[in-house]
């Protein structure tokens, strides 16, 4: 059906009317209402977090759809709901196919869909890849700022891997008043690294945040780098060697599989929900069961938020998020307000149908 934008049918924030309303909402749009507004994302997912610790939350396990013909792909179902003010219901669909990189695509496409808190009738679908690099990125630089306190602030950011998670974290971490030396890029592949170089020097990064330096190889990145931020389409570890991690740096391990099990042994090792993290043969999962405990991990990263522990200083400290499924209900349902509150929803004339119960 043809979306409607008649101001007349929208509301002015999620829906109140008896008849349950149904809005999609572009990446366009997706982005705009979130362009700019680094601080106040990274303020909304610390408290989501928070929630997410005080149990103000349903964060089931994500559900993974393989498939036998196509080993590199999946699809995975992020159900969540979340409390507090923000009180929404809702699903992620994410999918994650890397060979698309090569056609010219991005590797992952999404849609988020938000339901009702009272009546569990979905009021939205949006656009999710943004949403979702955004709530990656801004967990990713919470998580640099809790985790940097009490030593001496990064001043040497190195970027393993610069695909789109890349470009958002370091737009989160400018966008929240971090600045750097230096910022080192590695990639596999050279034309990527060298992509992600112009990226930086048309962001006028060059400017106010001092080099940039293209390495090649891994070892050189990792060895001179204070904040290490793993972005990569890794299935299993490469980077193996522990005397590379001996200056003891701060490492976002977003990418989750890129560290063998024994270098996590070495560091004080943090996550964002450990039942979530400790699967699917992640880093923290391969540590967990090359060990048998979980006697390696420190905490998560509410526990560091709330003053349960302080990271240590004299060994590597990593942070492993799965990434929750509640982030992106956050995340959306902000994007949801702000697209409502401009006059700017497509509602779906008469997306729900039958009503009535007896017609």
């Amino acid at each position: 059906m043809t979306p409607t934008t008649s101001s007349a049918t929208q509301p002015t924030g999620r829906h109140r009317s008896p008849a349950p309303t149904f809005a999609v909402i572009s990446g366009d749009q997706v982005q705009q209402a979130l362009r700019g507004r680094e601080k106040q994302i990274v303020e909304l997912v610390e408290a989501t977090y928070r929630l997410h610790g005080a149990g103000d939350s349903v964060n089931p396990p994500s559900y993974f759809l393989r498939f036998p013909d196509r080993p590199t792909a999946r699809i995975i179902a992020l159900p969540a709901s979340i409390g507090g003010s923000v009180n929404v219901d809702g699903l992620k669909w994410i999918s994650s196919f890397p060979a698309n990189v090569e056609a010219g695509l991005p590797r992952a496409s999404a849609v988020l869909i938000l339901n009702d808190h009272d009546t569990g009738y979905p009021f939205a679908c949006l656009e999710s890849s943004i949403i979702s690099a955004t709530r990656t990125a801004a967990s990713a630089a919470l998580a640099a700022d809790w985790l940097s306190r009490g030593r001496p602030r990064p001043s040497r950011v190195g970027f393993f891997g610069t695909g789109l998670i890349a470009r958002y974290i370091h737009t989160f971490l400018a966008g929240t008043g971090w600045t750097f030396d230096n910022i080192g890029v590695y990639d596999v592949s050279a034309d990527n690294a060298a992509g992600f170089h112009g990226y930086l020097q048309e962001a006028g990064t060059t400017g106010h945040a001092g080099q940039v330096t293209v390495h090649n190889s891994a070892e050189d990145l990792i060895r001179s780098s204070d904040l290490i931020v793993f972005a990569t389409v890794a299935g299993k570890p490469h980077v193996t060697d522990r005397a590379w991690f001996a200056h003891h740096p701060l490492v976002l391990h977003v990418s989750l599989r890129d560290l063998a099990p024994e270098i996590l042994l070495d560091s004080a090792n943090f996550v964002d929900d450990v039942e979530h993290c400790l699967k699917a043969d992640t880093s923290p999962h391969l540590a967990e069961q090359l060990t048998g405990s979980r006697d390696f991990l420190d905490g998560t990263l509410n526990d560091v938020m709330t003053g349960g522990v302080t990271p240590p200083t004299d060994r590597p400290v990593i942070f492993s998020p799965f990434g929750l499924g509640v982030l992106d209900l956050a995340v959306g349902n902000y994007v949801y307000d702000e697209v409502a509150l401009a006059g700017h929803l497509h509602l779906i004339d008469h997306f729900f149908h039958e009503l009535r119960r007896y017609g």
